[in-house]
C-alpha cells in the first residue's frame, strides 16, 4: 500500500465563530479520492498497487497547515482516511488550494523528502503559477486601455507576490495604480471599511482584485453595505469563476466582471461519484455528518430541538451547491491532475527497474523525494478528456488560461463567457488573444484623457506617469498619434498644418497677379501706362501748335515715353520671380527712370539756355537740338554702364527666403550686390537733385508759361516719395517689400506725370484761347497794361 496526503483548505472552519463547512473545498477533497478510486481499478496504472490516502484540514490558515503537516508525521489530526494507517509512509502530498498554506508544508515536507505537488526541489504544480496570471493581468488591462486602476489583494503569499508581479508588469506596459490595498481573512471590521472607502473614492474605474474566495466574500459584503458600484472588476483565478458570488445579491456590484480562470473540463463519472457521498459510507466520519447537516440544514443529534432531524433519506440530486455544481470543473480537475501525476511518477519508479540499469537503490520508493532523479518532473501523459499533463523544469504545468467575462443569460442569471485565453508558451506579445465575443461594460479608466495627434504629453509634477497635461504642439512640430510623448519637427521645407498632426509643404509666397494687391498695382500700373499714351496722342495732335513747340515737344514725346516705360517696368516685379525677371526688373527700372530724370534734366537745362538766350547781346546756340540729345542718351547710358557692370559682377537672382516667416517660404529676388542696386538708385536720385535745383533756379523767369516751375513741383513731390522709399524698403518683409517698390515707382511716375503735363492738357483741351504765341511769351499782358 502506497498512500497520499492531501491537506485541504478549510473544508470546515475548525470550530471557529463562523462554523460551516466549504462545498467548493469538500468537492476538491472528493475530487482526489474519486481519482485514486479510478487508478485503484486501473489495470494499466499501477497494476496490483493500492493507493490509500489521508485527508487534513489547514482550517485556512498557515498555522493549521503546520499543524496538519506535524499531524501528518505523526499520524494524528481529524483526517478522512482510506488503507492508509498511521504508520504508513506517506510518498507524495497534494496541497491545498491556498499557496501559503502549501508553501508551509512544503518546507516541512521537504525535510521529510516528500514531495508536495502544487521556491522548493520537492514542490510541483498543476495549477499554473501565478507569476503567469499577473503578467497576464497586466496584459488585460493594457488591452482595454485601462491605464489608471486600483488595485486589492489577499495579505498573504497569493495575494502578495500575485500583486507585486502584477504592478511590475503593470508599470513596464505604461499602466499605473493608484492604490494598492490588503484584505485578509480575518481583517478587522474597520480595516475592510477603510479598505472599500479608499476604493470609492478613488478615480481609477476599474478594480484588479487579487484576492482569495475568503478576502473576495468580506470585501463584497462591505462593498454591497457602502453601495460600491461603477467599477470594472478585473479578478484572479480565485473568484472569477465561484458561483456562489454570481448571484443577485452582488450582481450590481460586480456584474462584468473579467479575469483569467484555469480551463474548465469535464471529468466523467464525478458527478454520480459526489452525489453516492452519504454518511453510511463512513459513519464514524464526522466530516461527512458535518457536511451532511450542513447541506440539508439538518442535525444528527436530537437534543437539538430548533433544528430538524436528519433521516439520511435525503438526496444529494434534490440539492444544488457548489459541492455538485460539475459545470465549472476548473480547480478539480487540477486536483485529479495531481493525483494522476503522483500515481504517473510512482508507475515509472516502479518500472525503472526493468527499463534501465540502474542498480536497485535508484528504484525505491525512496527515489521520489530527490530533486533531480524525481520521477514526477519527468511525467508526461494524457488524461481520458485527452488533456496532457507534464511538469517543466521548475515543476511548473504549461501556463495556460481562459479568459471569463460574466454576462446574463436571456434568464438573467450571470454566466462565465469564454473571451478569450493567454497561453505564456507563445511567442512574446502574442500570448494573449480573445476570440472576437462581445465584452459586458468596459468603462474608460485613465488619469487624465489621451491627447490626440497634434498635442503632446507633458508630465503634471507629483503625479504618476499617467496623469499628464496635453500641451499644442509648437509651431512647426507636429505628433501624429494619440499619447505622443513628444513633438517632432518638421523636415526642410515642410511646416506643421493647423492641427499640427501633419506636415505639409511650406506655401511659397510672391507678390502674384491673381492676389488682391498684385491686381491693384497691375490696374495702376496699366492704367498709367494707357494715361501715358492718351497724353501721347494730345501732344502728337496738337504737334504744330505754339504750346507743345514751346514746350520742346522733342523732348516732350522722348519724357511720355520714358514715363510709359516707367509704368510698365513695375509690371515686372509682379509674378513668379526667376532668375531672368529678377534681372529685367532691375535694369528695366534703373535705366527707364534714368532716360525719364534725364530728359526732364535737359529740359530744364534748355528752358535756362533760351531764356538767357532772350536777354540782350545772347543768341540761342544753333546746336541746342544736338546737346539736347547728347545730354539726354549722356545721363542714359551712364546708367546702362552701371547696369552692365552690376549684372557682369553680382546680377540679381531669385531667392527662398525663410527668415521672416518660419511657415513659409518668400520667393523674392536677392539683388546679388546691394551695392549695384544702391549706384543704381543713387544716379537716379542724383540726376533728380539737379533738375530741381535747376528748375528752382529757372522758376521766376518772366513766360507765362514757365514750365521750371512745374518741374520744380515733380521733382519735389520725386524726391519725396523715394526719399520715403529707402525706410519703408528696409524694413517691409517679404512680398510687401516689393509692393514698396511698385509703389514708389508708381508715385512718383504719376508724379512727374501730371506735374509736367497736366497744366498743358488744361490749356490744348479746354483753355485753347492761351495757346498763342503771345500768350506763352507774356505779350498780351503787356498790351492790357
Amino acid at each position: 500500500n502506497y498512500c497520499i496526503f492531501q491537506l485541504q483548505t478549510n473544508i470546515f472552519n475548525c470550530k471557529t465563530l463562523f462554523y460551516r463547512i466549504s462545498f467548493r473545498e469538500f468537492q476538491f477533497a472528493q475530487t482526489m479520492m474519486f481519482a485514486i478510486e479510478e487508478i485503484n481499478n486501473s489495470s494499466s496504472l499501477l497494476p496490483n498497487v493500492s493507493v490509500g490516502y489521508k485527508i487534513f484540514d489547514s482550517c485556512g490558515s498557515t498555522l493549521s497547515s503546520t499543524r496538519a503537516a506535524m499531524g501528518l508525521i505523526n499520524g494524528q489530526e481529524r483526517t478522512f482516511e482510506k488503507t492508509c494507517s498511521g504508520q504508513s509512509t506517506v510518498h507524495a502530498i497534494v496541497g491545498a488550494s491556498k499557496s501559503s498554506s502549501t508553501i508551509v508544508l512544503s518546507q516541512i515536507a521537504g525535510t521529510f523528502q516528500i514531495p508536495v505537488v502544487n521556491e522548493h526541489p520537492s514542490f510541483f504544480r498543476t495549477i499554473p503559477s501565478d507569476y503567469y496570471q499577473s503578467r497576464a493581468l497586466a496584459q488585460l488591462v493594457k488591452y482595454f486601455g485601462w491605464t489608471w486602476v486600483g488595485a486589492v489583494r489577499s495579505d498573504n503569499d497569493y495575494g502578495n507576490n500575485g500583486m507585486a508581479t502584477f504592478i511590475e508588469a503593470a508599470t513596464k506596459e505604461g499602466i499605473c495604480v493608484e492604490y494598492s490595498e490588503a484584505i485578509s481573512g480575518s481583517s478587522l471590521y474597520e480595516q475592510v471599511e477603510r479598505v472599500v472607502r479608499v476604493i470609492k473614492t478613488g478615480t481609477a474605474k476599474v478594480l484588479v482584485a487579487f484576492l482569495d474566495s475568503d478576502g473576495m466574500d468580506i470585501l463584497l459584503e462591505e462593498a454591497l453595505r457602502q453601495n460600491l458600484t461603477g467599477l470594472q472588476w478585473v479578478g484572479s483565478e480565485s473568484w472569477i469563476t465561484a458561483h456562489h458570488l454570481a448571484t443577485m445579491k452582488y450582481s450590481g456590484i460586480i456584474y462584468g466582471s473579467i479575469g483569467f480562470a484555469i480551463k474548465k473540463a469535464k471529468i466523467a463519472g464525478l458527478q454520480d461519484f459526489l452525489l453516492q457521498v452519504h454518511p453510511s459510507q463512513d459513519p464514524q466520519n464526522d466530516i461527512l455528518k458535518e457536511f451532511w447537516e450542513e447541506t440539508f440544514g439538518c442535525s444528527f443529534q436530537s437534543s437539538l430541538q430548533e433544528t430538524k432531524q436528519c433521516s439520511g433519506s435525503e438526496r444529494l440530486r434534490d440539492i444544488k451547491n457548489p459541492f455538485t455544481d460539475v459545470s465549472e470543473l476548473r480547480i478539480s480537475n487540477n486536483v485529479y491532475k495531481a493525483v494522476y501525476a503522483v500515481a504517473h511518477a510512482m508507475h515509472s519508479m516502479l518500472k525503472c527497474g526493468e527499463n534501465s540499469e540502474a542498480v536497485n537503490a535508484s528504484c525505491t520508493l525512496k527515489s521520489i523525494l530527490q530533486p533531480k532523479e524525481s520521477h514526477i518532473v519527468d511525467v508526461n501523459f494524457s488524461l481520458k478528456s485527452g488533456e496532457k499533463v507534464y511538469f517543466d523544469e521548475r515543476g511548473d504545468p504549461a501556463a495556460t488560461y481562459q479568459l471569463v467575462n460574466w454576462q446574463r443569460n436571456p434568464a438573467g442569471d450571470i454566466v462565465f463567457v469564454v473571451v478569450g485565453s493567454y497561453d505564456a508558451s507563445l511567442q512574446s506579445g502574442k500570448e494573449f488573444t480573445m476570440n472576437g465575443l462581445n465584452i459586458t461594460w468596459r468603462p474608460v479608466s485613465v488619469c487624465s484623457e489621451s491627447c490626440p495627434p497634434g498635442f503632446r504629453q507633458a508630465m503634471i509634477k507629483g503625479k504618476p506617469i499617467c496623469c499628464f497635461s496635453c500641451i499644442t504642439c509648437a509651431a512647426g512640430e507636429i505628433s501624429n498619434s494619440t499619447n505622443s510623448a513628444k513633438c517632432y519637427p518638421c523636415p526642410l521645407g515642410y511646416w506643421s498644418n493647423e492641427d499640427h498632426n501633419k506636415c505639409v509643404p511650406k506655401v511659397i509666397e510672391f507678390l502674384s497677379y491673381e492676389e488682391t494687391m498684385g491686381t491693384l498695382l497691375t490696374a495702376f500700373s496699366l492704367f498709367g501706362a494707357g494715361l501715358t499714351l492718351v497724353l501721347l496722342f494730345v501732344f502728337f495732335w496738337f504737334r504744330h501748335t505754339p504750346l507743345v513747340k514751346a514746350s520742346n515737344s522733342e523732348l516732350s514725346f522722348l519724357l511720355l515715353f520714358s514715363l510709359t516705360l516707367c509704368f510698365l517696368c513695375s509690371l515686372t516685379f509682379i509674378g513668379r520671380p526667376t532668375d531672368w525677371s529678377c534681372m529685367l526688373r532691375h535694369v528695366v527700372f534703373g535705366i527707364a527712370f534714368a532716360l525719364c530724370i534725364s530728359c526732364i534734366l535737359t529740359k530744364t537745362i534748355t528752358v535756362v539756355i533760351a531764356f538767357k538766350a532772350r536777354t540782350p547781346g545772347n543768341r540761342v546756340p544753333q546746336c541746342l537740338a544736338s546737346h539736347q540729345r547728347i545730354c539726354v542718351v549722356g545721363g542714359t547710358f551712364l546708367q546702362v554702364l552701371v547696369c552692365v557692370a552690376w549684372l557682369a559682377q553680382a546680377p540679381p537672382f531669385s531667392h527662398k527666403n525663410t527668415i521672416y516667416a518660419l511657415e513659409r517660404i518668400i520667393l523674392e529676388c536677392n539683388l546679388g550686390s546691394p551695392i549695384g542696386f544702391w549706384v543704381v538708385l543713387g544716379y537716379i536720385g542724383l540726376l533728380a537733385v539737379l533738375c530741381l535745383i535747376l528748375a528752382f533756379l529757372a522758376r521766376k523767369l518772366p513766360d507765362n508759361f514757365n514750365e521750371a516751375k512745374f518741374i520744380t513741383f515733380s521733382m519735389l513731390i520725386f524726391s519725396a516719395v523715394w526719399v520715403t522709399f529707402i525706410p519703408a524698403y528696409v524694413s517691409s518683409p517679404g512680398k510687401f517689400t516689393v509692393a514698396v517698390e511698385i509703389f514708389a515707382i508708381l508715385a512718383s511716375s504719376f508724379g512727374l506725370l501730371f506735374c509736367i503735363f497736366a497744366p498743358k492738357c488744361y490749356i490744348l483741351l479746354l483753355k485753347p484761347e492761351r495757346n498763342t504765341k503771345n500768350h506763352i511769351m507774356g505779350r498780351d499782358m503787356q498790351k492790357n497794361n
